[in-house]
């Protein structure tokens, strides 16, 4: 069935104008355009892929909520624009919602910046600081065992009995790594930590910043926004902050851990390390194995289901992102100690 911007946009509570419309690819599940008025963009026009998303009433009450308390002098969030009968999305061809467009902002896949790395540790300190006061039950968990490696594990070994065999043979090397590593990340997740509510995909590019200066202003992307642990957010921030390749590399010896970008990035962090405990902070360096260790094995069991999950726009896309992932896990391991040392100089 074709979609028609247009008319979707009308059912939202914007003034009446003629609107261009821009589809942004970069994401890898809901569908995004980009709303321009003569040339200018305005809004952000999304449709929640509800295959993955299928709680898209739970998703929205979580983001309303997290936005009433998303706004400081450091925190410029963007707001959903309801629809004309008041609510957060419409439903016709799929659930809709719009965005705010915030001016002048630009996001990152990668960097090399170090005032880049510093930003996106404060702006993911501000966000966990203005939302240490929420109460957490208030907040739905609307993917169910989303960063569960437990879960994970099951569905990994489900997918390998199962998959064709040529897709086993092309996946062996990554096979091997994630049986090897899972036995320690699963005593890990049996770790003790206080719950948080969590934005759980804080990739660089899910961060807005300021085009004209280095200068964080929002976390985007909150559709994963529900429970989790403080780790969550770190290892994903760290994972693509770090790492200057992009995350589905194919050369691995462009993956890095730059040791600068990270001691930036937790420079950063450590303006609101108050409102962490020391068995949160003990449990980062292992975070920043964990969560590339996770995704890598999502995509991997992705690959071995015929790419069921994620947008491909080739072949073996989801198993080049498990190879750049677990090489980034292998870094990370690699790096525990400095991590460690880092940590405790700079947030105790």
């Amino acid at each position: 069935m074709s979609i028609e911007p247009a008319k979707i946009l009308s059912h939202f509570a914007i003034p009446k104008e003629k609107y261009a419309f821009k589809t942004i690819n970069n994401g890898l599940i809901n569908d995004t355009y980009l709303v321009l008025n003569t040339n200018k963009p305005v809004y952000i026009l999304q449709r929640i892929n509800n295959n993955v998303f299928k709680n898209v009433a739970g998703i929205m009450q979580n983001i309303d909520k997290a936005l009433n308390v998303l706004n400081s002098k450091n925190y410029t969030s963007v707001a959903v624009v309801k629809t004309k009968k008041n609510t957060s999305y419409h439903k016709e061809n799929g659930f809709w919602r719009v965005l705010s467009y915030i001016d002048d902002s630009v996001t990152y896949n990668t960097t090399t910046k170090n005032s880049i790395a510093f930003e996106a540790g404060k702006i993911i300190g501000e966000f966990h600081y203005l939302l240490t006061t929420e109460d957490v039950t208030n907040y739905q968990d609307t993917i169910p065992d989303f960063h569960n490696l437990i879960h994970r594990n099951n569905q990994f070994f489900d997918a390998l009995e199962k998959a064709k065999k040529d897709r086993v043979s092309a996946a062996k090397e990554a096979i091997d790594f994630a049986e090897e590593l899972l036995p320690d990340l699963l005593d890990f997740c049996f770790t003790e930590l206080p719950i948080r509510v969590c934005h759980n995909d804080t990739k660089l590019n899910n961060i807005l910043f300021s085009k004209s200066a280095d200068k964080a202003l929002c976390l985007i992307d909150l559709d994963t926004l529900m429970k989790g642990y403080f780790y969550y957010d770190f290892g994903d921030a760290v994972r693509t902050i770090v790492n200057t390749a992009p995350e589905d590399e194919k050369d691995l010896s462009k993956i890095t851990f730059n040791k600068e970008l990270f001691i930036s990035f937790i420079d950063g962090l450590s303006l609101h390390k108050s409102i962490l405990t020391k068995e949160e902070i003990d449990s980062l360096p292992l975070g920043a194995v964990f969560m590339p260790f996770i995704h890598g094995l999502r995509a991997l069991t992705d690959f071995l289901q015929n790419d069921a999950y994620y947008k491909v726009a080739y072949p073996n896309q989801n198993l080049d992102r498990c190879f750049s992932l677990f090489d980034f896990s292998k870094k990370a391991l690699d790096n525990v100690s400095f991590m460690q040392q880092a940590l405790h100089e700079k947030m105790n």
